[in-house]
């Protein structure tokens, strides 16, 4: 009975689906478990080294915007030759700029000497993971999973590294104050704490060796052919080719359909001159996408407002709180939001991905806006740790929506995109943070935060509660780009994948409708809306 009892725990908290996977995607959440650790470092100390250093709130807001800015340049650049020049090599990029950061912030105390460091290296100034390599991780891991196991395994990706994150806050605090109670000179620990940022980035690099040519683009499709070859006999693999050479509009004779196959393979050959970066997405996934990240930069505007740098700075202000106790809060606060994600997989199963997203978040979003009323620490620190408690829940549920209505090759581009997009925004918020806090109006900062979050989870709610992602989309994808009627060869794909996105809130057009009543064995699967 108890065998029996935990195997059945381990598939609903998803266990099975992680171990499936296969090592890459131990690695992968390894490599982000080190760097959310790291990332706790300067989430707790950032802002109270400058302080230190006797820099003024505005310049330290400026120089968390101006380091947001250097991301957004980053995962511009990064995500857009990703693909074409090897996941891996990106990855192990970003370990070894992590590590030229960390060793500038460990030497220096110059003001410019640390930005052009934080610009043009990688330093976490909100205690998230800003840059390019989040959007190429999950990439990965939803080339490596299907429609069963990626909610699953991107949930154990989120809660791992959020429980990552908090343990390095909470180590933070501890040497922080050890250091100080030793020597007396704090900033002699706040550089000691960027040595160890260092570290991690040289042993994030010996990590990213261990990666396989699965994790590549290559390799992604390789596996997708694999998992969507047929069972069954040979027929049913002729019948593949027959659906792919045939079209309505060829199916008049075999020895056609053959010499327009071939004609369309010579069309196809050049498909890849693309030159601006939306051009990697398709219209119709764009078409779902630039809502989604409107209300995701929104979102972020409020992430980067009260990142918990900049909150760690106010109840510092505020109640004059050791930097142990200030770790201990902060360490809290990521532990509450690595529990909690553990569930948002199975729960995003039993109600769906936008209400798991929006029905977690919106208690957390309200609680946001109440953060300075209380004038007691026990009443703020109760506050924090509720908000924390539901910060986390919508982040798996999100990069799998992401991935379910993108087509795999542009997943890259499109979390890219939405990584770009979202640091964008989240760059402007330190910069008014900072504004406020000068003119003794902090306060204001956490009100205008929980605006933003509840306009995003509202936002979210009445665009797309009626899009439902079902399993074997991917499969049901690849059946209609073969059945339905296309206009030319260069926009086959395209076309499909707007068959599939249309019942989503997308236009329709006559011949979709046709295309489906050819193909009425379809309709079930993929993205529709909910009667």
């Amino acid at each position: 009975m108890a065998p029996t009892a935990l195997n059945r725990l381990a598939r609903f908290l998803g266990v099975h689906s992680l171990h499936s996977t296969g090592l890459d995607a131990y690695l992968v959440i390894s490599l982000r478990s080190l760097r959310m650790f790291s990332a706790g470092i300067p989430s707790l100390i950032l802002a109270l080294f400058f302080s230190s250093l006797s820099f003024p709130d505005s310049r330290i807001g400026l120089f968390m915007t101006l380091t947001l800015l250097g991301d957004v340049v980053l995962s511009l650049v990064l995500t857009l030759i990703a693909d074409k020049i090897g996941r891996r090599r990106i990855l192990l990029f970003g370990s070894a700029m992590m590590a030229l950061s960390g060793t500038a912030f460990a030497m220096s105390e110059n003001f410019w000497i640390l930005l052009c460091a934080a610009v043009f290296g990688v330093i976490s100034v909100t205690g998230a993971d800003c840059g390019p390599f989040r959007a190429v991780e999950e990439s990965v891991l939803s080339g490596l999973t299907d429609d069963k196991t990626r909610s699953d395994v991107l949930t154990w990706y989120i809660t791992a590294t959020t429980m990552a994150g908090a343990i390095g806050s909470e180590v933070a605090g501890r040497v922080v104050s050890w250091v100080e109670k030793s020597s007396g000179d704090v900033k002699k620990a706040y550089h000691i704490l960027f040595w160890g940022y260092a570290g991690f980035g040289v042993v994030g690099f010996i990590i990213c060796l261990g990666l396989s040519e699965r994790c590549e683009a290559a390799g992604e499709k390789r596996e997708m052919r694999e998992r969507g070859r047929p069972r069954g006999s040979v027929d049913d693999e002729e019948e593949e080719v027959l659906l792919e050479v045939m079209t309505p509009s060829t199916t008049d004779g075999f020895d056609h359909a053959v010499e327009n196959a071939e004609q369309r393979r010579a069309i196809r050959v050049p498909e890849k001159k693309k030159q601006s970066y939306f051009s990697q997405i398709s219209k119709p996934t764009r078409r779902i996408m630039y809502p989604l990240w409107i209300l995701l930069s929104i979102d972020s505007l409020a992430d980067g407002m009260t990142p918990y740098s900049l909150m760690n700075y106010y109840v510092d202000q505020k109640f004059h709180l050791s930097k142990s106790t200030l770790g201990d809060i902060t360490s809290a606060s990521q532990f509450l939001c690595a529990v909690s994600a553990i569930f948002a997989g199975p729960l995003s199963k039993h109600i769906g991905l936008i209400n798991t997203m929006v029905f977690t978040h919106l208690p957390s979003s309200i609680a946001s806006a109440f953060i300075p009323l209380p004038n007691s620490v026990g009443w703020t620190v109760a506050l924090l740790l509720f908000r924390a408690s539901l910060n986390s829940m919508d982040q798996a549920p999100r990069t799998a929506f992401i991935a379910a209505v993108v087509k795999p090759e542009e997943r890259t581009g499109a979390m890219g995109i939405t990584s770009m997009m979202r640091t964008l925004a989240m760059s402007i918020g330190p910069s008014i943070t900072g504004i406020l806090a000068g003119n003794d109006r902090f306060w204001a900062a956490f009100v205008a935060t929980g605006i933003c979050r509840v306009t995003y989870d509202l936002g979210l709610w009445v665009l797309f509660v009626n899009v439902k992602v079902e399993g074997g989309n991917g499969k049901r994808a690849m059946e209609r780009m073969r059945d339905e009627e296309t206009v030319d060869a260069d926009s086959i794909d395209e076309a499909a994948w707007d068959g599939i996105l249309s019942d989503s809130g997308s236009e329709a057009g006559s011949d979709e409708d046709t295309g489906k009543k050819s193909t009425g064995k379809d309709d079930e699967g993929g993205v529709k809306r909910a009667v």
